[in-house]
């Protein structure tokens, strides 16, 4: 008998038993989701009415053709900025960049160039997105205290954080697939950009210049775009491209901080926008001439055409000018400077895109 009570603990449980352990796992779930929500409600009290309906009716605004897509499909693909592709350009731009020039060093086939852009473009597109969750699980505590962010999908509770890590592990997947693709030397370059993918959300937290961590992220294709076509990786050309776009992109993301620093301020959240205030225009002019440098030195060293050098200052002259005009203290003014952006980094391209083809149909 004695036996019989020691193991009488090990029998199945019963359905009883069962029931009852579910029903706490559904009520420590749902207390879990109302502990959320009422931190979400907690955080949206801090606005009022008018700007709670203003974030709203922008985040509506915004939607465009997501719209017409199912309701549940929504908020993933809000999360991968789908709405607002001007991250995935900016993103892209600098490998157009890479793969364009080394396809000129060795005078790479056409079809070997546009192969490599093919698949840059859908690798920049699941890899922005997965940067955006990344950035938006990091910061779900910091983004609902800034109007412009808290309707962003976690924020707002309309996506849970383990189903947007399970996104996340999708879009990583997806995002490998597209990598497999290409030349191996572009797996094992792609690979130490991650660290610096998944650290960046950390750095404004702190120190003033996530924008640098961000910047070496967005750079990172000029390097992708060497072994992408078959050519060496010669940094003598790679590295002044690189450190080029990174000063680029260092200048345009200080402006679209801009937008956001009276709401940083009590968020606690820092950038360059915080820390160079009022001196901002002129150190972004000083960092404009240093990449107007940097971006001849590359020209240089890969023997490109005139093109290059043309379309460079033409697109130099551009950036000065939105330095100059851009108003810092308006929202609209920062984020339209920010967004031409795209236009000036194609006129770049367009350069080098047109030594390319002189070189492939024997006029350089």
């Amino acid at each position: 008998m004695a036996s019989i009570r020691l193991l009488s603990p090990l029998r199945a449980p019963t359905s009883k038993r069962l029931f009852s352990t579910c029903t706490i796992l559904s009520q420590l779930k749902n207390a879990k989701l109302t502990a959320h929500q009422a931190q979400i409600e907690l955080a949206r009290s801090k606005f009022t009415p008018q700007e709670l309906e203003l974030a709203r009716l922008t985040r509506d605004a915004k939607l465009g053709w997501l719209k017409h897509l199912p309701e549940k499909w929504i908020p993933y693909l809000e999360l991968m900025r789908l709405e607002k592709p001007v991250g995935t350009w900016l993103l892209l731009i600098p490998s157009y960049w890479g793969i364009t020039m080394a396809a000129y060093s060795i005078a790479a086939p056409l079809t070997t160039t546009l192969g490599a852009i093919g698949l840059f473009s859908a690798g920049a597109l699941i890899m922005r997105g997965a940067g955006c969750t990344i950035n938006d699980i990091w910061d779900r505590n910091l983004d609902n205290q800034v109007s412009r962010t808290m309707e962003r999908p976690i924020t707002s509770g309309r996506v849970t954080v383990p189903q947007a890590v399970a996104w996340l592990g999708v879009q990583c997947f997806a995002g490998l697939a597209v990598l497999l693709s290409l030349p191996w030397e572009c797996f094992y370059l792609g690979a130490f950009s991650l660290p610096f993918v998944f650290a960046y959300p950390l750095f404004k937290r702190f120190t003033y210049y996530p924008q640098a961590m961000l910047s070496i992220c967005f750079s990172w294709g000029c390097l992708l775009g060497f072994p992408a076509v078959g050519a060496p990786l010669n940094l003598w050309v790679a590295a002044p491209l690189f450190l080029s776009n990174w000063i680029w992109c260092l200048t345009y993301d200080t402006i679209y901080a801009h937008q956001d620093k009276k709401y940083d301020i009590n968020a606690g959240i820092k950038s360059t926008a915080l820390a160079w205030g009022d001196k901002t225009k002129p150190i972004l002019k000083g960092l404009t001439v240093t990449q107007a440098g940097l971006y001849t030195t590359a020209g240089v060293m890969n023997s490109m055409g005139p093109g290059f050098y043309i379309a460079g200052a033409i697109a130099i002259t551009r950036l000065y000018k939105q330095i100059i005009n851009v108003n810092l203290d308006d929202e609209k003014s920062c984020w339209s400077a920010f967004t031409s952006n795209i236009q000036t980094g194609f006129i770049f391209w367009y350069g080098i895109l047109f030594d390319y083809i002189m070189l492939l149909l024997g006029i350089l």
